[in-house]
């Protein structure tokens, strides 16, 4: 368990580059229990939630070495279809193991996937889905697992995800892959993630089609072959650099950007004040104008505004000139950070906006809504943000932590940096660089 120790007020300035993308990494690591020939991913970011799902394959008997940024994997012949109980359980995308394990053998055994708490998350829509591929599969309260298996294998269907999915879409395209027919995935998720993906699968020989920007058609084939890919740059990252310059006063050069992956990020912060400026196709620089405005936000699936991109834009919020409110649509519980930063003095309030039909306007479900649940914040500004002892309780809580406090006076404390080490590679030495007075501390265990 570490802490960060940060001194706010200072604008921060520089170059950074982005690491790849952690949503990339995982799944493409997945891929190789598709295969007996090696994969070579490169620009592989050195996370915590890597070296889970690394654990979680290399427990199947997949064999994984890694020189830097660059990660190789073997299948060599997986021996064994239970993903251990203290490995799975720590990590939500394990899930995603079950499509390969029944397409090559059969059967699969996963714990209910961990991961950051910032919802039910449930994996119901792509159990579905693969219940209707011919596998049985049934969930044991008692250990916590699924237990799966194919008996007549795989075969292709039409399903239709009636919300949207990100990681179901890639379950069942990692599924599908080596299917016998065709499968059409109707709903399917449109972020530029899981067209990556698809990339990759079809460099190992897979038949994989986006046919249209909510469907995508698999055609099942017989094996797949080795592969070599880099992945692409983290836009998440780039999204929490951009709002730093902003809360700081600073200008920061994000190299490696991502911006057509950006726009309605991008739409939403030159409304606020923010400024980017285009230096060439893969460098942009970030800053502000004199004043920031509040401006208000509703989270949507890819294209729209991202789930993830909710709780940075809260911190930018706090520092802009009226009231802004942030709308919550995608999980049913993602304002963990709120307490944390009323600590800090933001003025923040619970809203309740009026739906119709929220069973299905919110992409969660609706069943998992419990009374005095709270789908949107109003936001009060500008706030002189001050130091505070703060606890980070997800991975994007905790990159909205760490940008309060860099904007806020005096020294801040945070404890939980293991959530932000999920998803940002070596965060504090990158921050440094543009100036900020950051350090990582052990905490004495007791």
């Amino acid at each position: 368990m570490d802490t960060f120790i940060i001194t706010g007020g200072k604008p921060l300035k520089g170059e950074v580059t982005l690491g790849g993308a952690k949503n990339v990494a995982l799944k493409l690591l997945v891929a190789s229990l598709l295969t007996e020939e090696k994969l070579v991913i490169e620009n592989v970011p050195e996370i915590r939630d890597v070296q889970l799902m690394i654990e979680v394959l290399t427990s199947l008997g997949v064999k994984i070495s890694r020189n830097g940024s660059t990660v190789s994997a073997q299948n060599g012949h997986t021996n064994q279809s239970r993903v251990p109980l203290d490995i799975g359980a720590r990590l939500r995308t394990s899930s995603m193991v079950i499509g390969p394990l029944l397409a090559r053998y059969g059967e699969a055994m996963i714990p209910n996937p961990g991961g950051c708490r910032i919802g039910a998350r449930p994996i119901d829509r792509h159990i579905n889905a693969l219940r209707n591929m011919g596998a049985v599969i049934n969930y044991r309260s008692d250990d916590g697992y699924f237990y799966a298996s194919a008996p007549k294998g795989l075969k292709g269907i039409s399903y239709d995800f009636s919300k949207n999915s990100h990681t179901g879409t890639e379950t069942i395209i990692l599924a599908a892959v080596l299917a016998k027919g065709k499968t059409i995935i109707k709903g399917a998720a449109e972020e530029v993630e899981v067209d990556e993906l698809i990339t990759f699968l079809n460099s190992m020989g897979a038949n994989v089609i986006r046919s249209a920007p909510q469907e995508i058609v698999i055609e099942g084939v017989a094996s797949l072959r080795g592969a070599q890919h880099r992945i692409m740059p983290d836009r998440n990252e780039e999204v929490t650099f951009a709002i730093a310059a902003a809360v700081t006063g600073g200008r920061i050069i994000v190299n490696g950007s991502q911006r057509q992956h950006l726009s309605s990020f991008l739409t939403a912060f030159t409304k606020a004040g923010g400024i980017y400026e285009e230096i060439d196709p893969l460098r942009t620089r970030y800053s502000r104008g004199a004043d920031l405005k509040a401006v208000d936000i509703e989270t949507k699936p890819h294209p729209g505004f991202m789930t993830d991109w909710q709780a940075p834009w809260a911190v930018l919020m706090t520092q802009s000139i009226g009231i802004a409110t942030i709308h919550e649509t995608v999980f049913e519980n993602r304002f963990g950070y709120v307490e944390e930063l009323r600590k800090m003095g933001a003025q923040i309030k619970w809203t309740d906006p009026e739906v119709n039909r929220p069973e299905t306007f919110y992409n969660f479900n609706w069943e998992d809504h419990e009374d005095g649940d709270h789908h949107a914040i109003c936001i009060h500004g500008p706030t002189k943000l001050h130091n505070a002892i703060l606890t980070m309780n997800d991975l994007r809580a905790g990159a909205t932590l760490v940008l309060a406090a860099l904007a806020a006076e005096g020294q801040s404390v945070l404890h939980g940096v293991e959530h932000i080490d999920r998803g940002y590679e070596k965060i504090e030495e990158r921050l440094r660089n543009l100036g900020a007075i950051i350090e990582r501390h052990k905490e004495e265990t007791v």
